[in-house]
């Protein structure tokens, strides 16, 4: 009854108050983002690291007890550690307090990953430092598919064009694509004819390193114009590449194309994809956290 009395007595003072209301209301309402994948903020980075060849014995003593030592003593806010060790992988999983700065932390965790490095076995790469959110989820999958292109040409137009173009809109990310072929120059060698000259697989791989190269030479002055000079012996072709020279044996030079073949191949492919019964190439399209997949 008191508040009746008092809407009696100040009549205007509520009628102000509900316009207020009102306006404020309709403001908020306006200003309120919506989305179907509201953004999730859970604090975990994963850190993988890659190296070819050792157990997961090897990879849990060699690198990841060290990795998380370092982890302990340089990173705050840290509230528990997981690591999984595979054959050549290991996945460690940093999981942070509610509350801690997320970008700060990816950064002592990257500066620190770039100092464990030299604790470890040599050749080791530095991590890939991932950050995960529960609201990355796929909003959107483009098929392509082709009658007249490859695999390998799908993929290459997908990853260099399509990927390329879509990545400039604003909230998104594109992971690599499913499917497809990944085009590599494969050499081919052929261990009798290069154990016969006397060879090791490791000579062919340093002549292709020190004959693949671009290397600026100096410059020429020609009257009021001065021209760049390049040493550029990068093959353009495949049949360049067999013309390299390995080494000289007894007085005769020894090619690529005299121990090896060479020929236009692709990395091992790990999935397929098919889109009406043809062979294509899967991209998703996924959502950042902050983006909102209405605006």
């Amino acid at each position: 009854m008191w508040l009746v009395r008092m809407a009696l007595k100040r009549p205007y003072t509520f009628v102000v108050m509900s316009m207020l209301i009102i306006i404020l209301g309709i403001l908020t309402i306006v200003r309120m983002p919506t989305d179907i994948f509201p953004d999730i903020d859970i604090p975990v980075i994963s850190v993988v690291f890659n190296y070819s060849g050792l157990s997961p014995e090897e990879m849990e003593k060699r690198m990841v007890n060290n990795y998380e030592r370092a982890l302990t003593t340089t990173v705050n806010d840290i509230e528990h550690i997981e690591s999984q060790s595979l054959a050549g992988v290991s996945v460690i999983k940093i999981f942070f307090q509610q509350g801690a700065k997320i970008e700060a932390a990816t950064a002592q965790v990257t500066a620190i990953s770039q100092a464990a490095i030299r604790s470890m076995p040599p050749g080791t790469t530095p991590p890939f430092i991932i950050r995960y959110s529960a609201s990355n989820v796929p909003i959107l999958q483009v098929a392509m598919q082709s009658e007249s292109l490859s695999e390998q040409q799908l993929f290459d137009y997908g990853i260099n064009f399509v990927r390329t173009d879509m990545t400039t809109i604003p909230g998104i990310q594109i992971p690599y694509p499913y499917g497809g072929k990944q085009r590599l120059i494969m050499i081919d060698i052929d261990p009798q004819r290069l154990f016969a000259w006397g060879l090791s697989p490791r000579d062919v791989n340093n002549a292709l390193g020190q004959q693949n190269v671009i290397v600026p030479t100096g410059t020429a002055k020609i009257g009021a114009n001065e021209y760049p000079i390049v040493l550029n012996a990068s093959p353009d072709l495949l049949a360049q590449i067999e013309t390299i020279p390995i080494k000289t044996v007894n007085g005769t030079t020894v090619y690529v194309r005299d121990v090896a073949h060479v020929r236009d191949g692709n990395s091992p492919q790990t999935n397929i994809v098919h889109v009406e019964g043809q062979r294509s190439v899967l991209m998703s399209i996924l959502k950042q956290g902050s983006a909102s997949t209405l605006d």
